[in-house]
Formats: structure tokens, sequence, C-alpha cells
């Protein structure tokens, strides 16, 4: 028998990789991942209860698995949790969004200002990059790539922001971005509106990259704006109602993937 060099470190439980809560870990981020895109999406509309039983079979994972997905969406403030009666889809107010849009104003507005200043050589090359992949995409947006377009716009925002180096900002920013999405796709979902958001994008981009500080901060505010302010034009003349969210009963969610 071989004798082991007292180098040789005796193999120990910590030593072994643990596959099974790696798979874990990967189920959970795979079923966060679906149930918040049905979230956003509507398939799970405002309001909704969430019962574990009905969805472990939609998604088909165990109830551990998605108590802890579940979980991570209450952080991101797209459900709530009611005690000990469960889960509920976040609802969706005009109001709320109002809210959001005054938090992202004085936050992103305030972070591109500091990355204009600040940003180096790899903050611009990067911004380029994110530009040009968007742009790609968005003339127009088709409705059939509206999700990749989502991650795009994603991508864009957090690169022009990039320049100020603070990850507490960036967290922050980073929530309010994911909450505003179910927004987003009310928006764009609007007949006949003629907003031209490449144009949007467009203008922020050139602004930033030649340095026009106040005017770059200008034309962001303009774009995070306009949003809810079509959303209201639409509530208000009928061509949108949003989901009531007063709640249904585990009987309205769907059992079928």
């Amino acid at each position: 028998m071989a004798k082991r060099s007292f180098l040789q470190a005796p193999s120990t439980d910590a030593d072994t990789p643990d596959f099974g809560a790696t798979t874990s870990r990967t189920l959970i981020e795979q079923t966060y991942a679906e149930l918040r895109n049905d979230i956003v999406e509507g398939r799970l509309e405002p309001g909704m209860k969430l019962p574990i039983e009905h969805l472990r079979v939609r998604y088909h994972v165990g109830a551990g698995t998605l108590r802890e997905a579940i979980t991570r969406l209450v952080s991101d403030a797209l459900v709530t949790a009611e005690g000990q009666r469960g889960f509920r889809v976040a609802p969706i107010a005009i109001a709320e969004l109002e809210d959001l849009t005054r938090l992202r104003v004085q936050l992103e507005v305030e972070t591109l200002r500091q990355s204009i200043r600040h940003g180096g050589a790899q903050w611009r090359a990067d911004l380029v990059k994110s530009y040009d992949a968007i742009s790609a995409l968005e003339q127009p947006i088709e409705p059939a790539h509206r999700r990749q377009w989502e991650a795009l716009n994603v991508q864009f925002h957090e690169a022009l922001l990039a320049g100020h180096k603070s990850p507490w900002t960036q967290k922050v920013l980073r929530l309010l971005s994911r909450h505003s999405e179910r927004y987003r796709r009310y928006a764009m979902g609007l007949p006949d509106s003629e907003r031209d958001v490449h144009a949007e994008h467009r203008q922020i981009f050139e602004l930033a990259m030649e340095g026009h500080e106040a005017r770059a901060a200008l034309a962001l505010e303009a774009h995070i704006r306009a949003t809810p302010d079509l959303l209201a034009q639409a509530l208000r003349t009928g061509k949108l109602a949003l989901p009531s969210g007063t709640g249904h009963d585990t009987a309205a969610v769907p059992v079928a993937a």
C-alpha cells in the first residue's frame, strides 16, 4: 500500500464538491426565473394567490425549492407574504409606478452625471457595445423579440450608469428596474403608440458619449417618465385597464406548464 505523503492532506467531506447542493441552487434559480417571468408577463396576475401545492405541479419542483424561489420574489417586491396565509403576486397601480418613477429619476439622473464625470475608457467601450446590441433589436421592437429586448434594455441602462462605482446604488437601481418591468410590458402593448424608444436611447447615448452631462440627464429623465405618462393617459382615455389586483382563489392558478 502506497504511503500518504505528510504534505498530502487527507480527504474530508469539506474537500468533496457538494453536487447535490449545487443542483438544488440551480433548480431554485431556474424556478425563480420562471416565476418572475410569469409574473412580469401577467400569466400570474396581480393579486393572485400562489398556492404551493398547485404551483409544485405547474413548475415540476418540490415545495422547498418553490418556497425558496418565492422568497426571492418577495425580496424583489414582486410577491407579498401574508403571514401564515401564504403568498400573493404583488398588486400594481399607477400610484406605485409614479413612486417608482420618482425614485428612479432621483437615482439614475445623478448616477448618470457621475458616470459621465468619472467613467473611463472601459465604461465608454462597454456603453458602445450595449448600445449597438440594443439598437439591432429595437428598430422597431417586434413582439416576438420583446423578452430579448428587455434583457438588452436592462444591460444598456446598467452600462450607462456603470461609470459610478457604487455597489449599493447599482443594487437599488437593479431592484427598481425589475419592478418597473411589469409596467413596461403594459406600455409596450398599447395600441397606436407613437413613442420611438430607439430615438430616446440614441439621444441619451450620444449626449453621454459627448460628455454633455446636463442635457444627457434631462434626456434620461424624460425617457424614464415616458412610461408612466403613457399609461396614465391610456387609463384616462379608456385604452387600458390594469388588473384590479384584488386577488383570486387557488382555482384561478393554471396547473398546466
